[in-house]
């Protein structure tokens, strides 16, 4: 390994707060913008307390934040951190991969 690159633990690390599959689906839905958590349920398609646990446990690592806003009902919005919005390149490789590497059914499961 160079300098440069992440060791093995820093990568499982890495892989441990972001790496499963709700995670990755929260963070790159917001990677858009904020939204409240009837936005996210409905375009992540998540239950109710399985986007909860996953938006706890991203909050917990420092990745998401939560805001309440005033009125009747509370409105609760949820956005990205810095460090989360750093992880937008990321995204973007995993994508360019995908492009480059995945064929058919497994890149279009519904196709």
């Amino acid at each position: 390994m160079t300098e440069n690159q992440p060791g093995p633990c820093s990568i499982v690390k890495s892989f441990e707060i972001v790496g499963s599959k709700w995670k990755l689906i929260v963070l790159n839905d917001l990677q858009s913008g904020e939204k409240r958590f009837n936005q996210l349920k409905r375009s992540t398609e998540a239950s109710s307390r399985t986007l909860s646990r996953v938006l706890q446990n991203l909050r917990e690592e420092g990745l998401v934040e939560k805001r309440m806003e005033d009125g009747s009902p509370v409105a609760t919005f949820y956005s990205l951190t810095d460090s989360g919005t750093a992880l937008y390149p990321v995204f973007e490789e995993i994508d360019a991969w995908a492009d480059d590497w995945l064929e058919g059914d497994l890149k279009n499961p519904e196709a």
